[in-house]
C-alpha cells in the first residue's frame, strides 16, 4: 500500500481517537491497457469512441490529493490508437471540457488528432461541454466538425506569460538576492526582482509568435475573413456557444449526444454504438506515460491541490484564466 495513503488514514484515525488500524493488501494484477466499455446503444458492430479531454492539458502528470496523477497527453494518446487500430471503431467525438494548458501541450494534442485524421480517415467531431477555451478550444481545431452546448463557454484566443515581482517586499525585509548567471537574460521573468523594459519586448515577441500561431490557425480552419470578426474573436474574449455559432467559431449548438449523431452520420454507421476507454490501474502504455513534473520533496505528507494554476511551472500558456 503506498506509504502517503497509509499515513493519512492513520493520521485521521488518530485524530478521531481510534487506535492503530490494520490494512488488508489485495494483490491485483497491474495492467497498462485499456478497457472499453459501452455507454451508448446501437445495433451492429460499428462504434463510435467518446474520448474526454477534461481539465487542464499539460504534458506532465496530473497531481492528485495524495498521489500524482496520470498524464492526460498520455492517456489520450493510448486511446486515439486503441480507436485506431479497432477498425470497428468508426468515428471518435471529443468530449472537451477545458479551459486550456501549456501552448505545447495543446500543440501536441492538435497535431495527435490531425494524424490521427491522416492515418485513419476517420472523421474526429469536438463536443464542448461546458468550457472549451484558448487550448481547449485549440485542440477542438482539429476535428472535422466542432459542437457546443448553447451555453457552452467558447473562444480566450490568445496567449498569457504570468510573472510577479517581489522585489519591493524582500528590500523592505532587508533582502538582497543576486542571480549568477551565464548572460543577462538567463532569469528574465524572475519573481525575485522587476522586469526591465527590454526583458518585457523579449517576452512580448515569444507571446505574440505563438498568438500569431493560434489566430491563424483558427481562422484559417474556421474561413473567417471578416476582419471584425477576426478583431472580436482573437481579442482574449469568450462567447457563449450559441455567440460561437454565430460568428462562425463552432459548427453546431447541441449537447454530446448531437455531436455522437454527427459523427455517425459522418462516418456513414447511423447504428454505430457509442464507447468509451479506460486504464484500470495507473500510467503506462505510451510514450508520453512517464513524462512527469517533479515532486516537490519533502520531510512531511503533503496534499497538493488537483488540477490548480498553483501546481503549474511558469511558461506560456494557451489558458482562459477569468
Amino acid at each position: 500500500m503506498n506509504t502517503r495513503i497509509a499515513l493519512l488514514v492513520s493520521g485521521l484515525l488518530a485524530v478521531a481517537g481510534c487506535g492503530v488500524p490494520s490494512f488488508l493488501v489485495t494483490p491485483v494484477q497491474h495492467r497498462d491497457g485499456l478497457e472499453e466499455i459501452q455507454v451508448q446503444r446501437g445495433s451492429g458492430f460499428s462504434k463510435v469512441a467518446v474520448i474526454p479531454v477534461d481539465g487542464l492539458i499539460v504534458n506532465a502528470r496530473s497531481p492528485g490529493l495524495i498521489q500524482e496523477g496520470d498524464n492526460k497527453i498520455s492517456v489520450i494518446s493510448q486511446q486515439l490508437d486503441k480507436a485506431a487500430d479497432d477498425s470497428m471503431v468508426k468515428a471518435v467525438v471529443l468530449r472537451i471540457n477545458s479551459p486550456g494548458g501549456t501552448v505545447t501541450g495543446s500543440d501536441i494534442l492538435y497535431q495527435m488528432i490531425k494524424r490521427f485524421r491522416a492515418k485513419t480517415g476517420k472523421p474526429v467531431v469536438a463536443s464542448i461541454q461546458e468550457i472549451g477555451a484558448s487550448g481547449g478550444y485549440y485542440t477542438a481545431l482539429a476535428c472535422d466538425r466542432i459542437v457546443a452546448c448553447p451555453t457552452s463557454v467558447v473562444g480566450s484566443i490568445g496567449v498569457i506569460f504570468n510573472t510577479f515581482s517581489m522585489e519591493g517586499t524582500l528590500t523592505k525585509l532587508g533582502i538582497k538576492t543576486d542571480a549568477i548567471k551565464s548572460a543577462k537574460n538567463k532569469d528574465i521573468g524572475s519573481p525575485l526582482r522587476d522586469m526591465t523594459p527590454e526583458e518585457r519586448a523579449l517576452l512580448q515577441l515569444t507571446v505574440d509568435e505563438y498568438f500569431a500561431r493560434f489566430k491563424t490557425l483558427a481562422m484559417t480552419t474556421r474561413h473567417i475573413t471578416d476582419e471584425s470578426t477576426i478583431a472580436i474573436s482573437t481579442d482574449g474574449r469568450v462567447f457563449s456557444g450559441a455567440k460561437a455559432k454565430e460568428i462562425g467559431l463552432i459548427d453546431e449548438v447541441g449537447i454530446l449526444e448531437d455531436a455522437v449523431d454527427i459523427a455517425r452520420k459522418l462516418a456513414k454507421a447511423d447504428s454505430a454504438k457509442a464507447v468509451m476507454y479506460r486504464r484500470p490501474f495507473g500510467p503506462g502504455g505510451s510514450i508520453y506515460a512517464e513524462t512527469s513534473a517533479p515532486v516537490p520533496q519533502s520531510s512531511t505528507l503533503t496534499l497538493p491541490l488537483p488540477e490548480t494554476e498553483l501546481s503549474l511551472p511558469g511558461g506560456f500558456y494557451y489558458l482562459w484564466k477569468p
